[in-house]
Parts: C-alpha cells; structure tokens; sequence
C-alpha cells in the first residue's frame, strides 16, 4: 500500500505546474470568494424579513442555510476529490456557487434565495481542495506559504466581505450583491480551467454513500440546535431531541465506518493525536475566531449616546474591521516561517496566543475606534498564524491519498466552532441588554462576557497543542510538507 502510495505521489511531482505562483494566487483568490459567502448576506439580516416577506425567524434560514450546507458538504467533497480528483471537485463546487448566486440573483421571495444560499454554502469545500491541490502539485519548498495563504483567505474572505458587501447593499438593490457573487464564481471557474492542473493522486474506490447520508443526517442533528436554539428555546423538545439524536447517530456511524474496508472517514486515522487534537483545536479556533464577526460590529455600531459605542454605521464598521483580513494575509507566510522552524505545533500555540491577547485588548479598551481596531488587528494576526498551522499538522499525520478528506474533515470543524460561537455568543448579547429609547442594545456586561468567552477558547486551542506529538510518527514514506 505503501509503495502504490509513494508511485502515484511520483507521478503527480512529475507533472507538476511550471508556474506553481500562478496557481497559488488562482487557488487563493477562490478561496477568497468562497469564504465570501459566508459573510456575503450579513449586511441584509436587518431587512431580511422586509425583503423577503416573511418572519425574522424564517429570514435567519437565508443564513444558516450555507452554514449548514458548507458544514455537511465540506468532508464529502474532500472524499470526493481523493477518489475522483479533486481539480474536478473544485470545479463542481465553484458551479454550484455560481448557480447559488444567480438563483438569489433571480428570487424575492424566501423559498429559492435559502436554495440559493445552500448551492453558495456547498462550494465551501473548495478551501480544504485547494491545500490538497497544493501539496499535491506544488514543489516541496513552496507548499507551507501556499498553504498558509489559502488557509488564511477563510478569514480575510470574511474581513473584507463585510464592508464591501455593506457598501454594494447600501448603493445599490439587494440583488447586486448576488450579481456580483455570480460573477466572481465565473471568474473563479475559468481561472480554474485554465490554470490549476488535475492531481494524479488519486484513490479509487467505490463512494460511501450510507456513510455521507450519515454524516450529513449526524451533522444537522447537530448543528440546527446549535445555530437555531436561540428561537426553538434551549430547554426545548425540539432541541434536545435533536441534539440526543445526534449522538446516536453519529454512535452507528462510527461502528459503521469501522467496519468499512473505504469509509467516508477514516476513524483510525482520525484518532492519531496529531489529527484528534488539532481537529479539536479547530473548533476552539472557529469559535474565537468568529466571534470577532460578531462583537467589534456590535460595539462599533453601539449609538454613541451615553457613551454606548461609537455609533458607526454598517459600511465605517466594516471598513474599520478590513485590516484585520490585510494582515491575516500579511501573517500567512510569518506562519509558515515559523512552522518550518520550529514546528506547525509551535506555531499553532503561537497563533492561539496572540488571537487571546487581541482579545484581552479589546476586553481592556473598546471606547475608542482606533483601540477596536488594534484590537482586530492583533486578532487578525492570531487567525493567520493558527488557521494556516492546522492544515500542516493534519497533513503530515495522514497519508497521501486522504488528504482531501483530513482537510475536509478540518473544515467541518472549525465550522463547528464558528457555528456554536455564532449561538452562544448570540445568546450572551440578546440576554444581557440595556434599553436605550425605543431601542433594546447589548450592555456593557454582556460584550464583557461574550469578549471573555472568546479569550477562553483561545486558552483551551492552546492546551490542546499540549497534546499533540512533537515528533509524530511518518504516516507513510511519501515526502509530505508537514510542518512538524
């Protein structure tokens, strides 16, 4: 197996592209426009209802809707892309987004735009395809700085998202901003096709399909009550029936993975401590990440009577959160000159520290715009460093040819931890309120909660890196570009 392994790495170093930049730079920016769509639709969740005509309950499907999708796809495509090449997966993913785009471009009513928003969520895999396609293609001394790029476009994705998209919904109809998504995904494709070469590393086998039904049954089992609890009510029937039954599900999954000769996912694999607790770390990580998303834009459009906040508008607290996603980007390649270094490890631990001081900052001063925003600067670096050392780790615990899918599986995790952030960080700032006029704003109290809750989950990704082995084991004799 070993040796099959080692030829088909051969071959796919044999033909590897003359211009590895250029793919870089191609596989990056759809990284970019993917992790766009998560943040795509933030501007219009106040007038969601409006437009849409329908409740506010029912509007909020507009987004959990991608989040749901970009969680139970991610893990199937990177399957997808070891069996059946994953230049092809990457493809399928980027139709499917600009099918989403156009099908909201198209529709005013609820129904065909939460449609739209799960076509757009299902190309999210694209990010964990493009870091396999780059170990796949790339020569060895360029595949940490691609990497740690790509890694980092989920994040400067959804920096930048924000007040471009705040700034297209303010001037202009609601419906440009999905016109304008569609075409970024076009151009994503072509750039795709003509650029980015098929890997040859590829794992025949037949598709799992009772193990994706599974997984996906498990998965929304798991994250509808987390990111729809805060309307069925936390102590619900519903709630808790559905968070019961997904740990029932995912128990037979399990036995069942076991038992297959070509699982959907490799529990064996999965539970070697280099990949078990960087996933775990994943979520710690998506949890604090996320909550930058959700608590400097509350503070900075906090009104400024009463000293509240500065009572910035939806465009001038985008644009003062932007930074963040520049030096992300800016961090990509600190972090993959640190791994080299000194470890993936390392720099995992490194990264979790400066996104918890980024934190502690913000917990200290957040009266004025220019401490906010040093803030989510020191933040932003912590993101860089931490998002593009997790996929170093995963990659040099496993083997070649389940690469697509040990990102895939990374993804879902963090999209475990930016979906539960999403909820309790929701539920800390719409309990812990103060009445300001006729308008109901988060108090002082519950932004000091909901800040401090995120400087915890940076301090347990860091007692996770505790766990993982300096030195782990070679999961075959393939060179890899592992970071430890």
């Amino acid at each position: 197996m070993t040796l099959d392994i080692s030829r088909r790495y051969a071959a796919a170093t044999a033909g590897r592209p003359d211009r590895p930049g250029l793919v870089v730079a191609v596989l990056g920016f759809c990284g970019v426009v993917v992790a766009l769509m998560q943040t795509l639709i933030v501007p219009l969740v106040p007038i969601l209802p409006q437009i849409l005509g329908t409740s506010a309950a029912n509007a909020s499907w507009a987004v959990t809707a991608t989040l749901l999708a970009g969680a139970v796809v991610t893990p199937i495509a990177g399957r997808l892309g070891d069996m059946y090449g994953k230049r092809l997966i990457l493809v399928a993913s980027l139709v499917s987004l600009t099918a989403g785009s156009l099908v909201c471009a198209v529709s005013s009513t609820l129904a065909p735009v939460v449609a739209g928003r799960v076509l757009q969520g299902a190309a999210m895999g694209a990010i964990a395809l493009g870091i396999s396609i780059m170990r796949d293609e790339l020569p060895p001394d360029r595949v940490g700085s691609a990497i740690a790029i790509m890694s980092a476009t989920m994040g400067i994705g959804g920096a930048v998202g924000i007040p471009v998209a705040a700034t297209i919904a303010e001037k202009a109809d609601w419906h440009a901003l999905f016109w304008a998504s569609a075409g970024l995904g076009v151009t994503a494709l072509v750039a795709v096709l003509l650029v980015v070469p098929e890997s040859p590393v590829t794992t025949p086998a037949r598709f799992d399909h009772l193990g994706a039904l599974g997984m996906a049954v498990g998965l929304l089992a798991l994250l509808l009550p987390i990111t729809k609890g805060g309307d069925w009510g936390w102590t619900s029937p519903a709630t808790i029936g559905s968070l019961a039954g997904s740990v029932v599900v995912f128990g037979v999954w399990g036995r069942y993975q076991l038992r297959r000769s070509a699982p959907l996912v490799d529990l064996r694999v999965s539970a070697r401590p280099q990949v078990l607790f960087t996933n775990l770390a994943s979520i710690s990580v998506g949890f604090a990440m996320f909550g930058m998303s959700l608590v400097p834009t509350q503070i900075l459009m906090a009104p400024a009577e009463g000293g509240h906040g500065p009572g910035l508008s939806m465009i001038g607290a985008g644009l003062v959160l932007a930074p963040s996603g520049l030096v992300m980007f800016a961090f990509s390649p600190i972090s993959a000159a640190i791994s080299a270094r000194y470890g993936a490890r390392t720099t995992l631990a490194v990264g979790a520290a400066v996104l918890g001081s980024g934190y502690l900052v913000l917990l200290a001063m957040r009266t004025h715009v220019w401490q906010i925003l040093l803030a989510t600067m020191i933040i932003g670096a912590g993101i860089g460093l931490a998002f593009a050392a997790m996929p170093a780790l995963v990659m040099g615990a496993v083997p070649v040819s389940e690469t697509a899918a040990a990102n895939g599986l990374n993804s879902l995790m963090r999209a475990v931890g930016t979906s539960s952030s999403a909820a309790v960080i929701g539920v800390v700032l719409a309990h812990l309120t103060v009445d300001l006029g006729d308008r109901t704003i988060p108090s002082s109290t519950g932004f000091t909660v909901a800040i401090s809750l995120t400087i915890a989950a940076a301090a347990v990704t860091m007692l996770f890196t505790l766990f993982i082995p300096r030195h782990p084991p070679r999961p075959d004799r393939t060179p890899t570009s592992s970071g430890e």
